[in-house]
């Protein structure tokens, strides 16, 4: 059941559903390409999550009513199929099946201070870890808390597992991480959480250019091991006792 309520006198939250689920993220997909496409110039922005949309827009060019009446009326038209949410295939927006992003991955303690204790937790070989990390298809399930951090989802339940009970204060651009059951590169240096087991060389975040990032809900992406040489020629780095 679709839910819009206001936020503020220039932007409103549209609720989709309530639990986490891969076809509620292609939902969330097809409705934030269908508000692009046709609402391009009276929207500033808009900002799709697990289980919802954010919405902020030009008051003097539409209201919470017309935003709302479009938006019921595309959810009639498109989920009327129910709950097993079977979308139509014919039409521009309905067919959002996001574009597969590789990501080269150097997997080592030297750039992955958590590999060997999440190994150990999990009664694995760390080249089972990798493997099970890097074998999947992941779904950018929701953008955010910094930009160009893509929550991708969902790892192998043999890997879950939980953040550290005390962040660490910096953590360098690139750091693949797990937390619970999601994984995530991040894109700049910042202050994080998750379980750290290795790192990405390719700039996943540049203010300057457009995209400013490659991700978009709906997206999938892989993650390819690759060697410390390939690494350090793709631009990696290595931080000297990184704890």
């Amino acid at each position: 059941m679709i839910k819009i309520e206001p936020v503020s006198e220039t932007s409103l939250i549209i609720y989709l559903g309530d639990q986490i689920d891969l076809q509620l993220t292609q939902v969330i997909a097809q409705l934030t390409r269908y508000l692009e496409l046709h609402f391009a110039e009276q929207l500033i922005d808009i900002t799709p999550s697990y289980t919802s949309i954010l919405i902020q827009y030009h008051p003097l060019k539409i209201n919470f009513k017309s935003i709302q009446v479009n938006v019921l009326a595309w959810a009639s038209k498109e989920l009327k199929q129910g709950e097993d949410r079977k979308l139509s295939s014919n039409d521009q927006y309905t067919i959002i099946r996001g574009k597969t992003i590789t990501l080269p991955v150097y997997y080592d303690m030297s750039v992955g201070p958590d590999l060997s204790s999440l190994a150990k937790e999990k009664k694995l070989s760390i080249e089972q870890v990798i493997t099970l990390h890097q074998q999947k298809i992941y779904t950018v399930c929701a953008i955010g808390f910094a930009p160009g951090f893509a929550f991708l989802a969902s790892v192998d339940n043999t890997i879950a597992t939980s953040r550290h009970a005390e962040p660490r204060l910096k953590i360098p651009a690139g750091s693949v991480g797990i937390a619970d059951q999601q994984t995530a590169v991040y894109p700049n240096d910042s202050p994080g959480g998750w379980q750290i087991i290795g790192n990405c060389p390719q700039q996943l975040f540049s203010p300057n250019t457009d995209p400013i990032s490659p991700f978009e809900v709906g997206d999938k992406v892989a993650f390819e091991a690759i060697d410390r040489q390939t690494f350090l020629d793709l631009g990696g780095e290595i931080w000297p006792n990184w704890k």
